[in-house]
């Protein structure tokens, strides 16, 4: 890792307003191969990380629909195993061994929506543990087509522009929060969508991650552009408190695909260039099967540790 350089030209903390300092610097795009280079900076005074320059949204979003956005893709080999993984049994035995990034096992109640569902692959997951009614948000066009073709409703528009006819009792937020330009307005905005006493479902990756030492800047969750902030099991709890909620349960996993991905990225991502082995159906889940099984006792350890790789966090709208 680079030695931190404090820099009067760097511009403020998007949380507190802080000053940085640069501590990773020339992180290039590992998976779709965007062109460029991007620094990683810490907030003197908080703590969170970001990464820098900071891109517009018109930029972003030229760059999700380029590279990020589901394009209809359907029927092929990938998709296939992909969707009979997911609606089978060993799926829900794989995340009782791995870990559940996306809430898929999560029982609950009430009225739950899924924001950036994109095609709703989980929508009919999380139909199945208790909810009397699944929703989904998202900007894609072809995502919410896809999505609303499985029977769901699905709300084309910004979460800041939503306004729900009836409030939530949960709000999934599956590896969402990191790639908002301001986390604390997304927060706002679930809270104003939540009733009280709602939860939030937050997962992202943990800066705080073993993984990030190891790999350095092929760490798969950098992610640049599209990772804005890099969150820590205490910059994420701060984050979460701020906006107006009490943490309820926290926890850490290291998903097995994600240890695979890094490990691709590190022997095959060349910078300006797609990462073609993360779309490779066979290699990853014969990486992946590796790495639960040869790994299972140093991931075991490093959740355990606080450095695993994913941060869990479940937390309650704190009202009056």
């Amino acid at each position: 890792m680079n030695q931190i350089r404090p820099s009067t030209r760097l511009p403020a903390c998007v949380a507190c307003g802080g000053a940085l300092s640069t501590v990773l610097t020339e992180v290039t795009d590992t998976r779709f191969g965007v062109v460029g280079a991007w620094d990683i900076a810490r907030c003197d005074a908080c703590g969170l990380e970001q990464t820098l320059p900071r891109p517009e949204p018109a930029e972003l979003g030229r760059l999700y629909a380029a590279h990020y956005n589901f394009g209809g893709e359907r029927d092929t080999l990938y998709t296939r195993l992909r969707g009979a993984f997911l609606n089978s049994a060993l799926y829900r035995l794989w995340i009782a061994i791995d870990g559940d990034i996306s809430f898929h096992a999560q029982p609950g109640q009430g009225r739950l929506i899924d924001v950036g569902c994109n095609e709703g692959r989980g929508l009919s997951l999380y139909a199945r543990n208790g909810f009397s009614a699944v929703e989904g948000l998202e900007t894609n066009p072809t995502a919410v087509a896809a999505a609303r073709g499985r029977g769901f409703t699905v709300h084309a528009q910004e979460l800041s522009d939503f306004q729900p006819e009836a409030l939530y009792d949960v709000v999934v937020l599956s590896n969402v929060l990191e790639h908002a330009l301001v986390p604390a307005e997304m927060l706002a905005d679930v809270r104003r969508i939540l009733k009280p006493g709602g939860e939030v479902w937050i997962s992202c990756p943990n800066a705080d991650s073993k993984l990030r030492r190891m790999f350095g800047r092929a760490w798969i969750n950098w992610h640049v552009p599209f990772h804005i902030v890099h969150f820590t099991e205490a910059t994420l709890a701060r984050t979460v408190i701020a906006a107006g909620f009490r943490p309820i349960a926290q926890s850490q996993i290291t998903p097995a695909l994600w240890v695979a991905h890094s490990l691709l990225a590190w022997a095959g991502a060349r910078p300006g260039k797609e990462t073609r082995l993360l779309r490779n159906p066979f290699t990853i889940m014969a990486v992946m099967g590796l790495c639960r099984g040869l790994l299972f006792p140093l991931l075991a350890l490093m959740n355990a540790g606080h450095v695993g790789d994913c941060l869990i966090l479940r937390a309650r709208r704190m009202d009056g």
